[in-house]
């Protein structure tokens, strides 16, 4: 994969020289925001990474090239192109055999950024268990991926759509360590809450690039996912966003969404049904913990 890498120039130049860099994912460019928001949200991701001394890599594969760090016209195509395929690490072989653009998922992004040497990664909420995966074996690529990417990862939970008592099971399962960041509660994506409680967490910066270390240290290969609950002042209350989902999965079940189309198609019921108030929230929790993450790398740069 190393070898196969189109790294932008500024980023190339961060990583050889040791400063900070943060992954960010282009899936939630091409499928998990509207337009205009997409574009304007991968901005400001990036543009927030900046602000606290660390680079940006939005990564996606564009014409069978996997590219860490987009330009803005791959990030506008990206966004504004019909069709884009998602990519998880499966889909890379046969996007690249031909030639095809895709957003990359948590997985697809992670797997990119490690082997682009890239200690930390940003992202919305990871994927995970979905519910009914009892029956469905609906269960996020994102899950394995973690467990073999040694990244730290700063998103606000999974998606609040998942079964999430299942994917920290799974999660547990496959040494993943959960660390929530200023929070004992591992976050519900648009609420701060889910009712599962976790063992450990951390209160800056600091003792987050401390938390990756030690994982180094020990020889695992499984990234950190850190939970950054979203800002206080847009995240929705818990009972509101379960009434929500509820209604977005009869309505799911009643059209027959399945697989890759099932969470884009929620997170749009949502948005029309909170009357979009649950796009907000999204938006605000990206920017926040492309926040969080950048100063992550940095204090993890100084070591």
């Amino acid at each position: 994969m190393k070898d196969l890498l189109r790294i932008r120039d500024e980023v190339a130049h961060a990583l050889a020289s040791g400063q900070p860099v943060v992954a960010l994912e282009s899936t939630v460019i091409s499928h998990g925001l509207p337009r205009p928001n997409n574009l304007e949200t991968a901005r400001a991701m990036e543009a927030a990474v900046r602000r606290e001394g660390a680079v940006p890599a939005t990564i996606a594969i564009i014409d069978g090239v996997p590219i860490v760090g987009t330009n803005e016209n791959q990030l506008e195509r990206l966004a504004n192109t019909d069709g884009i395929a998602k990519v998880s690490p499966r889909d890379f072989a046969p996007l690249i055999a031909h030639r095809k653009t895709g957003a990359t998922t948590v997985a697809g992004t992670l797997a990119i950024a490690a082997a682009a040497v890239i200690s930390m990664m940003a992202t919305g909420g990871i994927g995970g268990v979905h519910r009914g995966a009892e029956t469905t074996f609906d269960i996020s690529a994102d899950l394995a991926e973690l467990s073999r990417s040694p990244l730290g990862v700063v998103c606000s939970g999974a998606k609040s759509i998942l079964d999430l008592p299942r994917t920290l099971e799974v999660l547990e399962t496959l040494s993943v360590p959960v660390v929530g960041f200023r929070t004992s509660e591992f976050p519900a994506f648009y609420a701060a809450e889910s009712g599962l409680p976790l063992e450990y967490r951390v209160e800056s910066p600091a003792e987050g690039a401390c938390m990756l270390r030690a994982q180094r240290a020990v020889g695992s290969q499984a990234a950190i996912v850190f939970g950054n609950p979203p800002p206080q002042e847009c995240a929705l209350a818990r009972n509101e966003v379960e009434e929500l989902i509820a209604q977005a999965l009869r309505s799911a079940e009643s059209n027959h969404i399945s697989g890759k189309a099932t969470t884009p198609y929620l997170l749009r019921e949502l948005a029309t049904t909170s009357n979009g108030r649950t796009l907000e929230t999204n938006i605000a929790l990206l920017v926040n913990n492309a926040t969080v993450a950048a100063r992550i790398a940095v204090a993890f740069a100084r070591e």
